[in-house]
């Protein structure tokens, strides 16, 4: 019986494209940098989007950064989780993954600015990157992430310590400037893209329950 076509996978390479991705963020950043006016135009507006038709923007506003420590924070996480994802998934799947659950998150926080009437700018990978660090734990349950370098965390404890501290920061806005329900809709999509896509459920794998292998 043929595979639904969800569920069609796609021929396994490697050929870098978390590297790719980063040059790719690097060189906006520095568009961006030489003509500031560009990161109006590819970060996410929700009045260009509805008054002016930016539909671009639901892609670019990912590859937009705010400034130096912003493109940094998540290109090292692109670069230490997503190569490791990649030679999992492949080069096309983990393109496809990545690109579609940064902009799912950038639709979901649209719709949210859009219906509570607040015009705000999003940009940043960082719905794409916490995406990416989701599968990574899925597929690499009991790897070790150094906290500062010093403090050993499991992979799937740095998850849930993430949600925990998305959620208690968007409830009391510690920090209003950073978009945390963009943050947890990079995880919610990521779940759903690994539990629908490639039959790995992360629920069961962080509950020991077998490990995120592909399909």
């Amino acid at each position: 019986m043929s595979e639904s076509f969800i569920r069609r996978p796609l021929p396994y390479v490697y050929n870098n494209m978390a590297l790719m991705l980063i040059i790719a963020n690097v060189a906006v950043f520095f568009i961006n940098y030489v003509v500031p006016e560009t990161r109006i135009y590819l970060a996410m507006v929700p009045g260009l989007i509805v008054g002016r038709g930016f539909f671009w923007q639901f892609l670019t506003y990912m590859f937009t950064h705010a400034d130096m420590s912003h493109i940094l924070f998540n290109m090292l996480g692109l670069f230490f989780f997503g190569v490791q994802v990649e030679r999992q998934m492949g080069s096309y799947e983990f393109l496809l993954f990545y690109l579609l659950t940064g902009l799912l998150a950038g639709i979901f926080s649209f719709l949210l600015f859009y219906l509570s009437g607040v015009n705000t700018i999003l940009l940043g990978a960082s719905g794409a990157v916490f995406a990416v660090l989701l599968a990574f734990a899925t597929y690499f349950p009991d790897a070790r992430i150094y906290i500062m370098g010093i403090i050993p965390v499991k992979s799937t404890h740095l998850v849930i310590g993430y949600t925990v501290i998305e959620l208690y920061s968007e409830l009391f806005s510690m920090r209003s400037n950073v978009a945390h329900l963009t943050h947890l809709a990079g995880f919610g999509f990521a779940f759903l893209y690994l539990l629908l896509r490639l039959g790995i459920n992360p629920v069961d794998v962080f509950r020991g329950r077998g490990g995120g292998r592909w399909r």
